[in-house]
């Protein structure tokens, strides 16, 4: 169901807009979450890219939240940081919210041609890892 596609990516959403909220650093996870949104509308739309547009920011997300809890549970990782008690909980969510959109987005059986199917992968893996990007800048990391 592509609603439960969109109702995943809002929960991702939410979850990072709560550590925005507690890093004071809403500006960068609103970059960060902007590629969610297309999923979101065309979810709310019942259309088949749904699932196309948000895989990718699901695999992206949920690859980092992995790299968090292995930092945090001092095993080799790519991000570092220091994370309160809120933003762990967060991890949770947002890595919990991340699988179920994975598992319902490879259930769904659509009739799309692979052609689209591939480009919509495609495009929104760049534009999720290129939001990821923008959001360390200066002006937007320190708003």
């Amino acid at each position: 169901m592509p609603r439960i596609v969109a109702t995943c990516c809002l929960a991702i959403f939410a979850a990072l807009m709560v550590v925005g909220v507690v890093s004071h650093g809403i500006l960068r996870h609103v970059v960060q979450t902007a590629p969610l949104w297309p999923a979101v509308v065309l979810g709310l739309r019942r259309d088949w890219l749904a699932k196309f547009c948000a895989l990718p920011c699901f695999v992206i997300w949920l690859f980092l939240m992995v790299n968090i809890w292995l930092y945090l549970l001092g095993y080799p990782h790519i991000l570092s940081g220091t994370f309160t008690q809120t933003e762990v909980a967060m991890t949770l969510v947002v890595g919990a919210a991340a699988v179920a959109g994975i598992v319902e987005a490879l259930r769904v059986r659509t009739s799309a041609k692979a052609s689209a199917a591939a480009a919509a992968l495609t495009v929104m893996t760049a534009v999720q890892l290129v939001a990821l990007r923008i959001s360390f800048l200066p002006g937007v990391a320190h708003d």
